[in-house]
């Protein structure tokens, strides 16, 4: 998931388009893009939607809903469920109740559903960012936690484009959610015509091991596509220490060398995780990931 497309669910007209861009995966929002007026309507044209899906059809699909303090958070479950959607986009929580509750919400609705959706949990508050490793671990759907830098930053009249102020909340949410075995995800890059903006806050995510970006338009897919694929160079690293631990392995040796560096489990398992993401994207063959 290298890059997640934010499409607003009062816009039907952009979905078959979405779906054929080049986001990884695709967040339906029914929160912030979506004027009051228009909620229920927008509800209604994305389940229509999400029902019509044929399988198979190469995204995640994510959908932002309504926080738990509207009267909307139960509707846009019930709507979404067993639908195909492989994320709920949870909003501003304040606790880990909060998630909790999201958790219920989905199981109520699912009635036996095998989609079993997760939830990515936001942080955008200050007390979400304090307890981001609470948030991450309150439920075992939980699969990922994304920094919302609009509503944490802006009522704080914190600079968005300060790199220090990006660098800190990032490595806070990346740590929590390392906490709780899931992954981090970087939030929107509200200006659209900064690409080198975007492009190096992208890459500071990438160095602090985030999974990928949002982007708020299609032009920024294809930046955060280019920036979380893996390089030439680790992906022929990661082949070399996976054939080198099968080696070790053989002769019982736990810790090795490869170009120089060091390579115990840790290592192994990054690499392993760069060869599953080149062998999906098509940048090797599954036969060089047993032969080097």
């Amino acid at each position: 998931m290298r890059s997640k497309l934010f499409v607003p669910a009062s816009r039907p007209e952009l979905f078959a388009k979405a779906m054929a861009g080049e986001a990884d995966a695709l967040s339906f929002d029914l929160e912030d893009a979506v004027d009051e007026a228009v909620k229920d309507e927008a509800r209604q044209n994305l389940a229509r939607f999400l029902a019509a899906l044929p399988e198979n059809h190469g995204k995640t699909i994510i959908v932002r809903v309504n926080g738990l303090a509207t009267p909307h958070f139960d509707a846009d479950i019930e709507a979404i469920a067993g639908k195909g959607v492989d994320l709920v986009n949870l909003p501003k929580p304040e606790s880990a109740d909060d998630v909790r509750e999201c958790a219920s919400a989905i199981a109520r609705h699912e009635r036996g559903s095998r989609d079993g959706m997760g939830i990515l949990v936001n942080v955008e508050s200050p007390r979400a960012l304090r307890i981001a490793a609470d948030l991450a671990t309150a439920s075992p759907r939980v699969r990922g936690l994304q920094v919302g830098y609009g509503d944490l930053i802006e009522p704080l009249n914190i600079d968005r484009y300060n790199p220090a102020v990006i660098q800190h909340i990032m490595l806070a949410v990346r740590v929590a959610a390392g906490e709780a075995g899931v992954w981090a995800y970087d939030g929107a890059f509200a200006n659209i015509k900064d690409a080198d903006g975007y492009k190096r806050e992208a890459e500071m995510a990438r160095r602090l091991g985030y999974l990928g970006k949002s982007a708020i338009h299609p032009s920024q897919v294809p930046l955060a596509n280019a920036v979380f694929r893996p390089t030439d160079a680790e992906i022929a690293h990661s082949l070399k220490v996976v054939e080198a631990a099968r080696e070790a392995a053989r002769k019982g040796v736990g810790a090795f060398t490869v170009d120089g560096r060091m390579v115990d489990a840790p290592f192994i398992r990054r690499a392993e995780q760069i060869l599953a993401l080149a062998l999906r994207l098509g940048l090797i063959a599954p036969e060089e990931r047993t032969l080097q």
